[in-house]
């Protein structure tokens, strides 16, 4: 008897030792994924600013041009 009640203990303890992890596992990566966010936008927001300039140039020396065009026709 003394053999079964040790053996559910042991089962006990893991389970806690498992749920214990889980949570720290959980507020790891919610951390992360906050941190990661941010990097992630940031690089996105730099890129559409990068995207948007280069989107501008083009633009404007598609139209200087055309209107170089349009006064030699």
């Amino acid at each position: 008897m003394m053999k079964a009640l040790r053996k559910g203990q042991t089962m006990v303890e893991y389970i806690i030792i498992v749920c214990l992890i889980a949570v720290s596992l959980i507020a790891v990566f919610t951390y992360l994924s906050r941190a990661i966010g941010k990097k992630a936008a940031g690089a996105a927001g730099a890129l559409s600013e990068e995207e948007g300039d280069k989107a501008k140039s083009a633009a404007e020396s598609i139209s200087e041009d055309s209107l170089k065009q349009l006064g030699e026709d």
